[in-house]
């Protein structure tokens, strides 16, 4: 079957990215004609000021990156060459991307099967419109892939028709590393935070709820942080934890991964909301426990008590509990031996039955 995707794929980097870049390289083993248009400007720098590129993991080799969201000539020569596909998939991460794909499917017309892969149905952080973007782009496709049964609940709210199935999100890229840890433990807890920093993830809730537990706890922050981190200094500085946080602002190149969680005890996701992440995964594949929280599917891989620990969302004092549970006599150790490294293939063999039939092979 020819395949065309459309979204960001390598050399961006990010979840969505590796997702796209995957996916291609596993639609291709499988046997399919692949091609992948991608994105060289996705949207204004100002809404994404850090680094947006980083040549790192598996190119795939049939990408175009042509298209630019100032240039709807070539949303439109993109929509032209994608006409002979028997299959076109639009990778949607914010609703910035919609009219691009808009154009596209009123070029494709009703004859192609179309599905909208769906990272996030809208954003965690809401702009006047994305309601209205969104809900163009679910009515006019020919279905959607989503990661979870509250992103379909949300899919068919805006598109009460729109044929659609739920499959998790597959693990992209994983290390293989033994789940035997490879850095001697130092003194106290250490705990990480690891991804960009942006509002729904919850840092200022694990920084409060840190405030709160023993002090032999101490974290990590790794990543880009939106908006930059003068906010995040002075609430550290007001909860008195300058002694326990570190600040490593700025995107860490996949080189550097294993070292940051090496040295972990737990990686903390304490999300106020969000639909998947390779997170937990990575974590587990390095051997390390995961603190998440229950919102969405965040908390989807964590056992609670087993390879990690569960928190309500945006509940501080919760939270908190949970980081002195951690601290418990042998509570790390029992962790860290319920880790089980992840099996990438039955989740991506699911993932690629759900996405190529999804979507019937004609239309009305």
């Amino acid at each position: 079957m020819k395949i065309g995707i459309v979204g960001p794929a390598h050399p961006y980097k990010g979840g969505g990215a590796r997702h796209t870049t995957e996916l291609a390289h596993r639609l291709a083993a499988g046997g399919h004609d692949v091609r992948i248009e991608s994105w060289r400007a996705q949207y204004p720098a100002r809404l994404y000021p850090g680094q947006q590129t980083a040549d790192e993991g598996a190119k795939f080799t049939h990408t175009r990156r042509r298209l630019a969201w100032y240039r709807p000539d070539g949303w439109l020569a993109a929509g032209r060459r994608l006409r002979g596909a028997d299959l076109v998939v639009f990778v949607l991460l914010t609703p910035i991307q919609v009219p691009p794909y808009l154009l596209m499917l009123a070029i494709l017309g009703r004859r192609t099967r179309t599905v909208v892969l769906c990272h996030n149905v809208l954003p965690h952080e809401r702009r006047p419109g994305d309601r209205t973007l969104v809900r163009a782009l679910l009515r006019r496709a020919g279905a959607a892939l989503v990661h979870s049964a509250d992103e379909q609940a949300a899919a068919r709210d805006l598109a009460p028709r729109l044929r659609s199935a739920v499959a998790a999100l597959p693990p992209h890229h994983l290390p293989v590393i033994s789940t035997k840890r490879s850095v001697p433990p130092g003194p106290g807890i250490h705990l990480v935070f690891f991804g960009i920093v942006r509002p729904y993830k919850g840092l200022d809730i694990l920084l409060r709820a840190l405030a709160e537990a023993p002090p032999e706890l101490t974290l990590t922050v790794a990543g880009e942080f939106w908006g930059g981190t003068a906010e995040t200094r002075q609430l550290i500085t007001g909860l008195g934890l300058t002694s326990r946080v570190t600040l490593r602002p700025g995107y860490l190149p996949a080189g550097q991964v294993a070292g940051l969680f090496a040295a972990a005890d737990a990686l903390v996701m304490p999300y106020r909301g969000g639909t998947a992440s390779q997170n937990a995964q990575l974590a587990f594949a390095h051997g390390v426990p995961v603190i998440a929280t229950r919102a969405g599917a965040i908390a989807e891989h964590v056992v609670d008590g087993v390879n990690g620990l569960v928190a309500e969302p945006g509940d501080i004092a919760d939270l908190a509990r949970v980081l002195r549970e951690l601290c418990e006599p042998g509570a790390v150790d029992k962790l860290r031996a319920g880790v089980e490294v992840p099996d990438p293939e039955p989740s991506w063999q699911a993932y690629l039955a759900a996405l190529l039939t999804v979507c019937p092979a004609t239309r009305a």
